[in-house]
């Protein structure tokens, strides 16, 4: 138990002086495991360690959807979101705002990533939405919140690393991951109208749009529904594997970007790179994640927690609640695939004692880490939305986050108390 703490404490340090966390989890795990079992066996344990991490065929769906992303965000896709979104809804009060959540969750059901939605669309939203008078803290802050959707709703990248390190069904979770997105949709639209309805000068009324515009913008949409009517729907009837539905995904997301005018030929090639630096940077952390994990294991911290977990006297919900409570601090000051590996060892098997459902929880890990993204010091989609918008203060961030937090811990709350919303719909469909 102490030298597994020791080994946390030693990779939280090497993290956050700015080591490489593959690095970071590799050598304390090399190091602690020598440490317990000798430097010859670990040198043994290494190599069958990086063997059995990286020749797994269920990773290869990593690098497709990151693929699919990427391709998405450089055809410029969330600008037609966003338009057809404005044109709709931009003369309510908040419309606007409403419009960016929305586009935020439909990028993000194609895209797969946090940040990625949230620089791209703070690209795309916070100069219309200042140009239409809104108020910095609430146009930041919505693309802030509303890049949050992209590691919630399907298909998701962090659904898919926490699928692989559990062996839980990729699928399941995707389709666990539609009805709590709807929920955060809902929910981030509730802060909008409760911030415009506190301040209505925060968010101006649009001009009025003839019913033929927005019937125009509407069918700019067919690619993102087609593209996630393929994959998800090939996912749902069977038809094909999550790996299968990353490469068709890819497939259908390279099409459309060639024929799309925003996306020129030469780009992909550096799409392509940049998709095999990020798939060869998620290896280089699962390999140190899995070393780490070992090290972890045989320190028998796991039993030594379950132990005291069962000893404690408390009920399984408040357990639940304290894990829930360290994976959103956790959230504020680490990356979301981080957090999944290093503690998947020592939760994973406490939460399934506790006879929690595996695809439960790994919602909530999902959208505790979502909290975590934009929770102060270290909220990571406020330091993008910074690096984008240089302009824009971190205090009116915060100021402007704040609704969309209580709202988001009402949700965790409510997805926590009540697991059928999560899981009526995998039941139903698989």
């Amino acid at each position: 138990m102490t030298q597994s703490l020791l080994g946390f404490a030693a990779a939280f340090a090497l993290i956050f002086l700015r080591v490489p966390i593959a690095t970071s989890l590799a050598l304390v795990g090399f190091v602690g495991y020598a440490m317990v079992n000798g430097l010859p066996q670990s040198l043994f344990s290494l190599g069958l360690i990086a063997k059995g991490t990286t020749l797994v065929y269920s990773l290869s769906v990593l690098p497709l959807f990151i693929l699919m992303g990427n391709l998405v965000a450089g055809a410029g896709i969330s600008h037609d979101l966003f338009r057809a979104g404005h044109l709709i809804l931009g003369r309510l009060r908040g419309g606007l705002a409403i419009a960016t959540v929305a586009a935020c969750a439909g990028f993000g059901a194609i895209c797969g990533s946090s940040a990625a939605t949230a620089a791209t669309m703070a690209k795309v939203s916070v100069p219309p939405m200042r140009q239409a008078g809104y108020a910095d803290r609430l146009a930041v802050a919505t693309v802030a919140a509303g890049g949050t959707l992209g590691i919630l709703i399907p298909p998701s990248i962090i659904m898919v690393v926490y699928g692989v390190s559990t062996m839980t069904h990729i699928g399941m979770l995707f389709v666990a991951g539609i009805v709590p997105g709807i929920v955060a949709v809902l929910g981030y639209v509730l802060a909008v109208k409760w911030v415009v309805w506190r301040d209505p000068e925060a968010a101006p009324l649009g001009e009025r749009v003839a019913w033929t515009a927005k019937l125009q913008a509407l069918r700019g949409l067919w690619p993102v529904l087609v593209l996630f009517g393929l994959v998800m729907g090939g996912l749902y009837g069977g038809w094909f594997t999550a790996t299968e539905a990353g490469g068709i995904g890819a497939t259908g997301a390279f099409v459309f970007a060639l024929f799309h005018h925003e996306l020129k030929l030469r780009d992909i090639g550096e799409i392509l790179v940049d998709t095999a630096l990020t798939s060869a940077s998620l290896m280089a952390i699962f390999l140190g994640a899995a070393i780490f994990g070992e090290f972890v294991n045989q320190t028998g911290v796991h039993d030594a927690l379950l132990g005291l977990v069962q000893g404690s006297g408390l009920p399984s919900f408040g357990i639940a609640l304290i894990i829930i409570a360290i994976y959103m601090v956790m959230g504020c000051v680490l990356e979301s695939i981080s957090i999944i590996l290093l503690t998947i060892p020592v939760f994973f098997p406490i939460i399934v004692s506790l006879g929690y459902d595996p695809i439960w929880f790994g919602v909530i890990i999902v959208v505790a880490t979502e909290i975590g993204l934009i929770t102060p010091p270290i909220g990571v989609n406020l330091f993008v939305i910074r690096s984008i918008i240089p302009d824009v203060t971190m205090g009116t961030l915060l100021r402007g986050i704040l609704p969309f937090i209580i709202v988001d811990f009402g949700r965790i709350l409510l997805l926590a108390a009540v697991p059928e919303i999560t899981l009526w719909l995998p039941r139903l469909l698989f």
